[in-house]
């Protein structure tokens, strides 16, 4: 498969918007010179080689890639839940040791409680932080307005449509105000009409909000529509390729002609990358 061609990227992009308030003074993720191996040893595969990277706090930052580039696995790093063979790991100047609350983590599968109501799950956090009844109501009815479900805190699960559950795992995330939130493909085994809403919906949260994520995806055009900067990772070991910033104000619309170039840029990247895999492959095995 030939790549498709880069296209002449020579007018300029429209600046973003200015922030609705200022940006935060925490969230800062460091990411410097990450190795990561699965295993004890040399003889351990080699995942992440050499990465580093710079989250900047309010800065919405998507990593794509190829399958097995390791982008579920920095993720990880990042929050706590693997620790890199070589390198640093810091939030605010701190060493990430294990996982905390200062960073929140979205996942695919949403891994709400079914037991338990909408608004039970999006407490749940502040339940294990102690907080008292009084601040953890405040709190959960202020995370639920901000994903247009306030009426829905006393529906359980099964009660909820998949968009609604991937809405209240990210109420549950952001209700314990996370410096860092951390996203690996939330969106992925949704259908394309309710992924499209909930790009809207994570685009206007954010700017309300202004948390800094950190977004793995598949998707190229949720990259670019949702990203500050995309980073393209290398596979085998995982590497960054390139970083591409998006400068387009929000909103963004799906058929900006802007994002549809970067689109094909980042596309372009990637196609290149799977050609390089494939080739090395096909080299190994004559």
């Amino acid at each position: 498969m030939n790549p498709e061609p880069a296209p002449s990227h020579t007018r300029p992009l429209p600046a973003a918007a200015p922030a609705s308030g200022p940006l935060p003074a925490r969230g800062r993720l460091d990411l410097t010179d990450i190795q990561f191996r699965p295993g004890p040893g040399p003889d351990a595969p080699l995942i992440l080689d050499g990465i580093t990277l710079r989250c900047e706090p309010g800065e919405f930052v998507v990593v794509v890639g190829p399958s097995g580039c390791g982008k579920t696995s920095l993720l990880h790093i990042a929050a706590g839940m693997l620790r890199p063979t070589a390198g640093s790991a810091l939030l605010d100047s701190a060493p990430i040791l294990g996982p905390g609350p200062d960073r929140a983590m979205v996942f695919q599968e949403h891994g709400l409680f079914p037991w338990l109501t909408a608004a039970e799950n999006v407490e749940f956090g502040l339940r294990m932080m102690g907080l008292p009844a009084a601040e953890r109501r405040h709190r959960v009815e202020s995370a639920l307005r901000m994903v247009s479900l306030s009426t829905a805190g006393h529906k359980l699960v099964h009660e909820l449509s998949g968009g609604m559950r991937q809405r209240i795992a990210i109420a549950r995330a952001m209700v314990v105000e996370p410096a860092v939130l951390l996203m690996d493909e939330p969106f992925a085994s949704l259908d394309a009409q309710t992924r499209t809403l909930l790009h809207e919906h994570l685009q206007r949260l954010w700017w309300q909000t202004r948390h800094t994520v950190l977004f793995v995806t598949h998707s190229v055009g949720e990259a670019v529509r949702l990203a500050d900067r995309v980073i393209v990772m290398s596979a085998h070991p995982g590497r960054i390729r390139r970083e591409i910033p998006v400068q387009v104000p929000h909103p963004r619309p799906m058929d900006s002609p802007e994002l549809a170039d970067l689109g094909r840029i980042v596309r372009t990247e990637i196609q290149e990358e799977v050609a390089r895999v494939n080739a090395e492959l096909e080299n190994g095995h004559r």
